[in-house]
């Protein structure tokens, strides 16, 4: 009987050994063989500059919108193409794109700029921004806000049909960019808040016909701002 117990003690000692060893062998073959496989090792890390999606494209086009022996729509044309990368390129092509992105803020301060031009600029801001938290902040801290509700204050004095419609253009697209950029963030709505006659702008915009645009963008940011409370 003793001899019997000693024999099932040394038999499953065995087998508890064999498990341990294959676990340690499949232990072994998930961490080299096939972790190795989808998870890159440590050294092989990609540097975070290299790693942007659409780098290249938008160096290219941040030098040709910085260039200002280049023509005017050329550089507003780059700006247009650099918000469309930072759009699909996600959060870190943002990030990168920022440099640039302050040659858009300087050239909106040119009241005088064709209503073509400036639209493509502020396309530019709408697509680096959208959903973006980190780029919102950043056009925050590159005084896009006063800039922008700037444009709002920029009267026309001319009565030409076509010439007042491109204004108003300009200043529907400024409202869709001011919607991009006030999107869950407090910060932006807090400062837009504080702006004396934006609640009157935006009132009369909302009274014009937006047919053609998916939202009355005008209304939509008086909502986001919160001016209905007051």
């Amino acid at each position: 009987m003793a001899k019997t117990r000693v024999y099932y003690v040394h038999f499953w000692t065995q087998i508890c050994q064999y498990f341990v060893g294959l676990y340690q062998c499949l232990q072994r073959f998930w961490s080299v063989t096939v972790k190795g496989l989808f998870i890159k090792k440590e050294e092989e890390h990609i540097p975070p500059a290299e790693s942007i999606f659409h780098k290249e494209k938008i160096v290219v086009l941040g030098r040709m919108l910085k260039n200002k022996s280049v023509a005017i729509e050329k550089r507003a044309q780059a700006a247009y193409r650099i918000g469309l990368l930072t759009f699909t390129g996600g959060p870190t092509a943002g990030k990168f794109a920022a440099e640039y992105m302050k040659e858009v803020a300087h050239l909106l301060q040119d009241h005088n700029m064709a209503p073509k031009i400036k639209i493509q600029l502020l396309q530019s801001v709408a697509c680096w921004c959208y959903l973006n938290p980190v780029s919102q902040r950043r056009a925050k801290h590159l005084q896009f806000i006063p800039i922008l509700t700037g444009i709002f204050d920029n009267r026309l004095e001319s009565t030409i049909e076509s010439e007042t419609n491109h204004h108003l253009l300009v200043q529907f697209w400024t409202c869709y960019v001011l919607s991009v950029m006030t999107c869950n963030n407090l910060s932006c709505i807090q400062e837009l808040k504080d702006c004396s006659t934006l609640k009157h702008h935006l009132q009369m915009l909302a009274s014009e016909n937006w047919s053609g645009w998916p939202e009355n963008f005008a209304e939509v940011l008086y909502f986001l701002i919160g001016f209905h409370r007051n």
